[in-house]
């Protein structure tokens, strides 16, 4: 019975994917046959020979999943029970609660209930720890195992108990499809110049930014935009193209693809007559912009459509398809890369020349070239998209790493969103200087520990003493120097106050006004967005980087 199995697997995929019509004298098709009969003579010693019965499901995903990652991380294998996570990355649709929840050490609990939609509406707050789901508990369940409970179809009610600050409370209502919105916010940054944060390319991402255009024009006069693709790791290559078209003349070049496989070559133009061609635009960019992010901000440089503004992005130039298989499943596979209008592709990594079992390195640098945007710029190639205005990339410091961490900062929050009903609106909320009084006793009563730069170089250095034999001479000036360098949390506390209280605002904003107030909290100190306003008021400038002429 195992040997018909095993031989009915190896002729039905030969069949479906037409092996059956391969030339064996070709010695690719040769090789494919031949690997083939391997694999399926291995699969079947394994199934008859191993002392322990095998999972004929798992070992074959295992399979598939290791010979995929061979090639790139894009190209992945999706059975049927991830078919709810992919529907979520491509349409940003689910059935469930509206919540985001996390595990923090051995409790999963609520971080953040989105705004009307069901947790919010039934009264969850963050930091409330789920004990039971429908009547059975979820005491050592993984937060995946948790989400894929509280999933499940519109409509239907679920019953929960959690733990708030001690206190059992009981909880029952329905399931919503929950919609994830490309577009979490827009708004103005000053009088005239409107704000558009897109954070995926799901399949309404063209019709929420077009939207959010046209509800600011309703809102005042926009005359100037700050698009923010910032964490934006791409999505729908045709959203891309759509929204690139809003802003650019009718037959522009966008983005062209080129792969392997027959009628997969295609060049992607300005079909529709703009929405807006003229008005000038700043495009926000970070190292999480990919993919349809860099097809975007790539085709406006390009086309010295806008000044692209931040740090390097990611460098993602693949395209993926997803394909059908059998048993619901699909596999998404890289067919193409992507060349934006100069002729560039922006592919940061080489697969092609990736050796089995080791990570890809960078494209090298005497393969890469150099393009010309339309008016002249020079753009360069295998690096991803380059601002034209770079912007240092924020660190934090490892006191407040670890206060992110540790949860420290999110428990107060929740303590202080207990005894303070209301704030300021979000963008003029400030925390008090006795309110990080407050913070400061409660998280130096935690118990947390940290380091720094300095005190890591030092025990590279003990290493380095004690191979050469010279540490225990030295011991007593390095434990003095070590006692010198070791962080004072109170000193730290205050020395870092600027940099945690822009932390604690985040998460307090979060608590009363969820991720829209938290992206209008931060746009009054942000300094990419800051920087946009500066260039988008100085038309001199604005010319000047992008050569265009008066």
């Amino acid at each position: 019975m195992k040997i018909k199995i095993c031989l009915w697997i190896t002729l039905m995929w030969s069949s479906s994917v037409g092996f059956t019509q391969q030339d064996p004298s070709n010695d690719i098709d040769f090789e494919i046959l031949k690997n083939l009969e391997l694999f399926e003579m291995v699969y079947k010693s394994v199934d008859l020979n191993y002392v322990d019965e095998p999972n004929p499901g798992e070992l074959m995903r295992t399979g598939i999943e290791a010979m995929l990652a061979e090639l790139d991380p894009y190209t992945n294998y999706i059975p049927e029970s991830l078919m709810e996570d992919y529907k979520l990355m491509t349409t940003g649709q689910y059935g469930g609660i509206g919540a985001i929840i996390r595990q923090v050490k051995e409790q999963v609990m609520v971080i953040e209930p989105y705004e009307n939609y069901p947790a919010q509406k039934a009264g969850l707050k963050a930091g409330d720890v789920f004990l039971e789901i429908d009547g059975k508990s979820v005491e050592n369940l993984t937060s995946s195992q948790v989400s894929e409970k509280l999933k499940g179809q519109p409509g239907k009610d679920l019953s929960l108990k959690i733990s708030r600050q001690g206190k059992q409370m009981d909880f029952t209502f329905a399931r919503e499809e929950i919609k994830m919105p490309s577009v979490p916010y827009y708004g103005f940054v000053s009088d005239n110049i409107g704000y558009i944060k897109l954070n995926s390319f799901t399949q309404t991402a063209a019709k929420e930014v077009l939207d959010a255009y046209n509800a600011l024009q309703k809102q005042g006069t926009v005359e100037k935009l700050i698009f923010d693709l910032r964490g934006n790791g791409g999505g729908l290559l045709n959203q891309a193209n759509q929204i690139v078209n809003f802003f650019v003349k009718k037959g522009s070049d966008i983005v062209e693809i080129k792969g392997r496989a027959e009628g997969v070559n295609h060049k992607y133009t300005a079909k529709a007559n703009p929405v807006d061609a003229k008005i000038p635009i700043v495009v926000l960019i970070d190292g999480g912009s990919a993919s349809a992010s860099e097809i975007v901000s790539g085709a406006f440089q390009d086309l010295d459509r806008a000044v692209i503004v931040g740090t390097t992005s990611f460098g993602k130039g693949l395209v993926q398809r997803p394909m059908d298989l059998k048993y619901n499943a699909k596999i998404k596979v890289t067919i193409a890369k992507y060349y934006t209008p100069s002729g560039r592709c922006i592919q940061k990594l080489d697969y092609s020349h990736k050796k089995v079992g080791e990570h890809a390195n960078e494209m090298d640098e005497s393969t890469l070239k150099k393009f010309k945007t339309g008016n002249g710029r020079t753009v360069i190639d295998g690096r991803g998209v380059e601002p034209d205005v770079s912007i240092a990339k924020d660190t934090l410091h490892e006191l407040s790493a670890i206060l992110m961490i540790d949860n420290i900062i999110f428990e107060y929050v929740t303590k202080f969103s207990q005894t303070n009903a209301s704030i300021a609106k979000s963008g003029e909320f400030e925390l008090s200087d006795a309110a990080y009084e407050s913070f400061k006793t409660f998280a130096l009563a935690q118990d947390f520990e940290y380091t720094n730069a300095s005190l890591e170089l030092l025990k590279e250095l003990k290493l380095d003493m004690e191979a050469d034999g010279l540490y225990t001479e030295a011991k007593t000036t390095y434990d003095a120097l070590y006692e010198k360098l070791k962080p004072v949390k109170s000193d730290d506390l205050e020395k870092y106050k600027p940099e945690i209280k822009l932390l604690i605002e985040d998460e307090i904003i979060g608590r009363y006004y969820f991720q829209k107030g938290r992206i209008e909290q931060s746009l009054v100190k942000d300094k990419n967005v800051l920087e946009a306003i500066k260039i988008l008021n100085d038309q001199s400038r604005y010319n000047d980087i992008l050569k265009i002429q008066n």
